[in-house]
């Protein structure tokens, strides 16, 4: 079989004192696109964008050290637990001190904290927390498209050994074809993100809907796509679903809640329009 054989080098340039890698700059790259489309549609409700920026900087911050804390909770709390430092600072503690970046971040846990950000934020500044959640929507589907893209170069998060045509080799892990199945989340993540717009665009509904579908088919999606992965750690090889998939089944049925809540003005919507017809 014609596999893809895998092994791209992660370092954009490396100034011996600091390496660029594209990870990170596929990290950024999410949050600055999200900026630019959100400073759009702030404009477009003649929102300022002095509120905007308040907002990211609550956003990115603590997507940074949610991410962070999700992985060392989550995936790896033996570790962490006996090496606090390393939580908050990229070195390692043993016989000296070893910079090493920041090694793991978990999505659910940046989300986790993106959420209690936006409603601290919404307290202070006076702000409708299901509006803004519903603008966070919009974009977080291509940030998370982005960073996916970003586990790929870096070959982590890999797939399960398969025969498909179109398996790839990840020659920094071993020489067995796999799912690529980074590529199946960003490219549903970037599909949500084009339907997620459309939709907004499209009907009139009350805020919190778009942010409840958005939970529900980003974490489906988090969801399905976990049964064609390695296990992120040990421990979960003897569960009968992975943590990516335990920690996506509250968000997506919040997301249920939100939808059926949210919806009403959807469902009118749609009635009117049957009535029309007829």
């Amino acid at each position: 079989m014609a596999y893809i054989y895998w092994n791209p080098d992660g370092i954009i340039v490396d100034l011996g004192f600091y390496a660029l890698r594209w990870y990170s700059l596929l990290f950024a790259s999410g949050f600055l696109f999200s900026y630019i489309i959100l400073n759009k549609k702030f404009k477009a409700e003649t929102v300022s964008e002095n509120m905007l920026d308040k907002l990211t900087v609550y956003v990115v911050i603590a997507a940074v050290i949610g991410a962070r804390l999700g992985h060392c909770l989550f995936y790896d709390f033996n570790y962490y637990s006996q090496n606090l430092v390393e939580i908050f600072l990229p070195i390692r503690l043993k016989l000296q001190i070893e910079f090493i970046g920041f090694q793991g971040l978990a999505s659910h846990g940046g989300i986790i904290a993106i959420l209690i950000a936006i409603i601290l934020y919404s307290r202070k500044y006076q702000v409708n927390v299901f509006w803004i959640l519903d603008k966070i929507a919009l974009v977080g589907p291509l940030a998370g498209c982005l960073i996916r893209l970003g586990n790929l170069i870096n070959s982590e998060i890999i797939g399960k050994s398969t025969s498909v045509p179109w398996a790839f080799i990840f020659k920094r892990v071993d020489n067995l074809p796999r799912h690529p199945s980074q590529l199946y989340e960003a490219m549903v993540y970037f599909i949500i993100f084009i339907l997620l717009n459309f939709i907004a665009q499209k009907t009139n509904k009350k805020s919190g809907f778009i942010f409840g579908l958005f939970l529900v088919l980003l974490f489906l999606t988090r969801f399905m796509v976990e049964f064609l992965k390695e296990d992120q750690a040990a421990f979960e090889s003897g569960l009968l679903f992975n943590m990516g998939q335990l920690l996506s089944i509250p968000f997506i049925t919040l997301g249920l809640i939100l939808i059926y809540i949210k919806g009403e003005n959807l469902h009118q919507e749609i009635k009117l329009e049957q009535a029309t017809l007829k």
